[in-house]
């Protein structure tokens, strides 16, 4: 995972010196984040608790780090998150006495936006102390993005007192210039726009349909041991393309596009889901399109096979804490009326495992497409045969949100599907031919009636 720092600043050089930044000529900083922990707080809530003990700490959280200032990272930032009780903002013993003194980091530290106002609860409510705890917990370059004069009133004055020593301001300066120095400000202050152009290129984004490609999962194909379902035909007599992310380019991105928060539509250039089925399949075989289709659309239409594409809206951060984990709606109206009348794929695009269990029997395909980003015709290259599936799951899929946490080894974990699973495509079994039977899919849909009902009575046993 840390190799991307050698990308974004540059192969380090033999022998260089442990902790100390690398950036290359016309390479760019890298940041490693957050510092420490902020992927186990209680309950998955953002900027939460993380309730560990040193040994979890640095068996688990620690080892991108350790790895980051072995590749030459130029700065790290801290998190908004606490680890035993204590704000990360203002943990002077892992900022300084470990990042700093233990594993010889020599780039800066950096707060998060407004990172040290959040020391206090409400948040800037004693700005002052907040100030004072963060540049002597070892934070050497503080975000203000609105009040900063604030900011130097307050800093200055708790030097002039001595509650912050020069020392400490010493030391934040003395790293921040070692970090300008490497990267060559001084000598060339301004960007260099000579790769300006690079931005969006086909080449690139070749890169990125890739990266679609391999990174989809595979989690179900076929309701028949025997018989699968993808890839699907490109010659058919018309296919039903369904769901609120089929169509849509900013659900495709999530957050963290354009904007903090993402957006929906055309929020960017690029090929949405339903754009690149289209290209794919054969000329004469026509695509419709309906968002939440009703049965009369179906009866209406001869349709070979259907496609549903449907996910979770784009989030960042704290708006993407989520108790239910269900897709946005009408997602499970438009998976229950579309695969009870027709053969389906179903596509879920996502940033994480969402509640798919109760409609699994349902449909015939099951593909984790996770935020395919702008290059959608990486999905239509592996749905239709192109490409192979070769995605695994980098984390267990639940079957309840009640379930939750559960992770990998534990002894009650009965996932829907286990971390690393991901199926591929059996050459050597038939595929789809494209033939809508309605006999086939109303056999399918008692079967899948008949299951539930099972299932139901075993409980109530």
């Amino acid at each position: 995972m840390t190799d991307i720092i050698l990308g974004l600043q540059g192969e380090i050089p033999v022998n260089h010196t442990k902790g100390v930044p690398y950036v290359a000529k016309n390479k760019v900083a890298a940041c490693a984040k957050h510092f420490v922990g902020d992927g186990g707080t209680h309950n998955g809530i953002n900027e939460n608790n993380t309730i560990i003990d040193e040994h979890g700490l640095l068996g688990i959280h620690m080892p991108p780090y350790y790895d980051s200032i072995i590749k030459g990272v130029a700065t790290v930032m801290v998190s908004y998150s606490s680890v035993n009780g204590e704000k990360m903002h203002a943990n002077h013993d892992l900022v300084t006495g470990y990042l700093k003194s233990k594993l010889h980091f020599r780039g800066f530290v950096i707060s998060d936006w407004l990172g040290i106002d959040r020391i206090t609860s409400p948040a800037g409510a004693n700005y002052t102390y907040s100030v004072q705890a963060g540049v002597n917990a070892g934070i050497d370059m503080v975000m203000v993005p609105f009040n900063y004069t604030e900011f130097i009133e307050d800093a200055t004055s708790l030097v002039n007192k001595r509650i912050i020593s020069m020392s400490r301001i010493d030391d934040a300066v003395s790293r921040i210039l070692r970090v300008k120095f490497t990267m060559g400000l001084f000598e060339n202050p301004l960007a260099d726009l000579s790769f300006a152009d690079q931005l969006g290129k086909k080449e690139h984004r070749e890169l990125a349909r890739e990266a679609v490609r391999k990174s989809l999962v595979l989690l179900k194909n076929g309701n028949t041991p025997n018989q699968q379902f993808l890839p699907l035909p490109k010659k058919a007599s018309k296919i039903l393309v369904a769901g609120s992310h089929a169509s849509n380019l900013g659900y495709q991105c999530g957050g963290w596009s354009i904007q903090w928060m993402g957006g929906s539509g055309d929020i960017t250039a690029g090929t949405t889901i339903l754009d690149a089925i289209k290209s794919t399949v054969g000329d004469a075989t026509p695509v419709v399109y309906s968002e939440n289709p009703d049965d009369s659309l179906m009866k209406k239409n001869e349709f070979s096979f259907a496609i549903v594409v449907v996910g979770e809206p784009p989030y960042a951060e704290t708006v993407g804490d989520n108790t239910d984990l269900t897709i946005l709606d009408p997602g499970p109206d438009t998976i229950r009326t579309v695969c009870s009348a027709l053969k389906c794929a179903v596509v879920v695009v996502s940033g994480r495992p969402v509640v798919i269990e109760p409609y699994l029997p349902l449909m015939e395909a099951l593909v984790a497409a996770w935020l395919p980003g702008t290059e959608g015709q990486g999905i239509a290259d592996v749905l239709f045969g192109d490409y192979g599936f070769t995605g695994k799951l980098s984390r267990t899929w639940f079957k309840s949100v009640d379930q939750l946490p559960m992770n990998f080894g534990d002894p009650h974990y009965d996932p829907l599907f286990p971390l690393g699973f991901g199926l591929a495509i059996n050459s050597s079994q038939p595929g789809f031919s494209g033939t809508r039977s309605r006999g086939d899919k109303k056999e399918i849909t008692v079967w899948a009636a008949l299951s539930l009902l099972l299932s139901m009575m075993i409980a109530w046993a």
